[in-house]
């Protein structure tokens, strides 16, 4: 009963601040969506937060393996691009950007929650990280744009996106950027070519 009840919290935490936002997420609001005594999210969990970051803890998982298959098999940018768009539509459709967001927000007023936010950013970075060096690494656009400064990059512009989608209801100019990178990626081709020799000359150089 215990664990039904715990998962009853995280899913109905889930749908509040989806829906209702992190300024609506309070105990009670999220007991009635699960049917429980408001009391339990305290027993549980300890309070609120810890409730919201558990439910975004789910989501992050269920959306990393998603995301793992995506680029799975990626070889190219263009590949790379097709598949963050893929998840893109995916995550906004399913709300995941949302809850992510709506925390980062909170965290403007509540500075305890920063490092929390932190914390859960990281593995998205290295996850997109360790692609990105398997795709273009020991490249002229590698060095040119190192892996963890593009992962950074591709972070910051995914959680902006997001908020943008506020202004942008019908997504046509978000989608006009991706549409940007899809006609880009081909044409940086020559700079994610690995060429034969080149590691052996610069250690010659060195």
């Amino acid at each position: 009963m215990t664990v039904d009840t715990k998962e009853r919290l995280i899913r109905a935490a889930d749908t509040v601040l989806r829906t209702q936002g992190y300024a609506k997420s309070s105990a009670r609001t999220i007991a009635k969506e699960a049917g429980v005594n408001s009391a339990l999210v305290f027993y549980h969990f300890g309070g609120v937060d810890p409730l919201l970051f558990a439910a975004l803890d789910r989501s992050s998982a269920e959306r990393m393996e998603l995301l793992a298959e995506a680029v799975a098999g990626a070889r190219t940018l263009e590949d790379l691009v097709d598949a963050g768009t893929r998840v893109y539509r995916s995550d906004i459709e399913a709300g995941h950007l949302t809850l992510f967001s709506e925390l980062v927000a909170a965290a403007v007023a509540k500075p305890e929650l920063r490092e929390e936010i932190r914390v859960r950013a990281e593995p998205w970075i290295a996850f997109v990280e360790q692609t990105l060096e398997r795709v273009i690494g020991g490249t002229p656009l590698a060095r040119l744009t190192p892996p963890r400064d593009l992962a950074n990059a591709a972070i910051t512009f995914y959680l902006g996106v997001n908020l943008f989608t506020v202004l942008d209801s019908d997504r046509s100019r978000t989608e006009s950027v991706f549409a940007m990178a899809r006609r880009l990626a081909p044409r940086a081709r020559l700079l994610t070519r690995r060429l034969p020799g080149l590691g052996a000359k610069r250690r010659a150089h060195d």
